[in-house]
């Protein structure tokens, strides 16, 4: 079973449907949404351009059909997670000042930091107002209620991670706990909402629910760590940003961690960086000596191993089915993308 295709149609008819400019709306707010979706231009003109992977409504949807529940009856919840989502994105662009994402300029770039804001906060409120739709194809107040609680708790700890993550930028080194503690929230939390939201919606048994989120939330870990591999060795072309990204801006991910932490004169040349404007010539060298002192293959096995515990995790959670295998071969496949 492809997810993709049995699932992204009716998906992305709910997120067009839950976008849709109200009459009384001002137009260009919801036509900066439509821009950072990937549906129009920076003319506002039709046009399909990369819109990201959609995948955590895709596990999300994946879950619910994997633990006996109707799909169709969780796409308000879909739909939700991936508003969250973008809504972290729209400000961690503003916050990083990445001027490309998915290879256009992003919203602060073309049309200001208080509209891009405008626009995220706008996309958060929206992810609520899709929640709330669960009213609607989900019979059980009280289950609609516990995935609001649910939802709520992680982006609290989203938002955690992601002030953690910045104020690392400003810190010479960081210990490895502590990044593990700020990815948990920045990019696990998340995804192990996903899952869980999924499982839930299926009125699946709560050890179920329990096993659907610690799958989730390991796969986001592993996720985060294969990010910290292509924001250094990332093909550009691919990943929409410049070679060793994270070290111009300062980024404490884990490769620059375990560089750090076991080459003393590298340490040093990673420090200078944040009070200089590195060239190219100088990414590209730092990006080879951390490779040289084994930082790259550290957070690859790292990040096989959080996969490895996602997947056992997976296994003993009692979904079933093509979802299931379906679920297996995506958490699976995740390690080796390239954007």
């Amino acid at each position: 079973m492809d997810p993709f295709k049995r699932y992204l149609p009716a998906l992305e008819a709910e997120l067009r449907r839950s976008v849709s400019v109200p009459p009384e709306g001002p137009a260009l707010l919801y036509n900066l949404l439509h821009y950072h979706l990937g549906w129009v231009d920076a003319n506002f003109q039709p046009r399909e351009a990369d819109a990201g992977k959609r995948l955590r409504p895709i596990f999300l949807l994946l879950c619910c059909e994997a633990y006996g529940g109707e799909w169709e009856r969780a796409l308000p919840a879909a739909t939700a997670v991936e508003f969250l989502h973008n809504f972290s994105l729209i400000h961690d662009d503003i916050e990083d000042r990445d001027a490309t994402r998915r290879g256009r300029a992003t919203l602060w770039n073309l049309w200001g930091e208080a509209q891009a804001i405008n626009a995220g906060d706008a996309l958060f409120a929206l992810a609520y107002h899709a929640l709330l739709n669960l009213q609607h194809t989900i019979a059980s107040p009280a289950l609609v209620l516990a995935a609001l609680s649910r939802f709520n708790r992680a982006t609290v700890r989203l938002t955690e991670g992601q002030c953690l993550d910045i104020d690392f930028e400003r810190q010479p080194t960081v210990e490895e706990g502590t990044y593990l503690r700020m990815i948990a929230g920045k990019t696990a939390a998340l995804l192990g909402l996903t899952c869980e939201l999924g499982a839930l919606l299926a009125n699946a048994p709560e050890e179920s629910a329990t096993a659907a989120h610690e799958f989730g939330f390991n796969l986001g870990l592993s996720f985060q760590m294969q990010d910290d591999l292509l924001g250094l060795w990332g093909d550009p072309v691919r990943t929409g940003k410049p070679v060793g990204a994270d070290l111009r801006q300062g980024k404490k991910t884990l490769p620059i961690i375990h560089g750090s932490a076991h080459n003393p004169q590298l340490r040093a040349r990673l420090e200078t960086l944040q009070h200089t404007s590195p060239d190219d010539a100088t990414i590209t060298e730092l990006c080879a000596a951390l490779e040289a002192a084994g930082s790259r293959s550290y957070t690859e096995a790292r990040a096989r191993e959080y996969q490895r515990q996602a997947l056992n995790a997976l296994a003993r959670s009692g979904g079933a089915g093509t979802a299931l295998t379906a679920l297996q071969a995506l958490a699976e496949r995740l390690l080796g993308r390239e954007r």
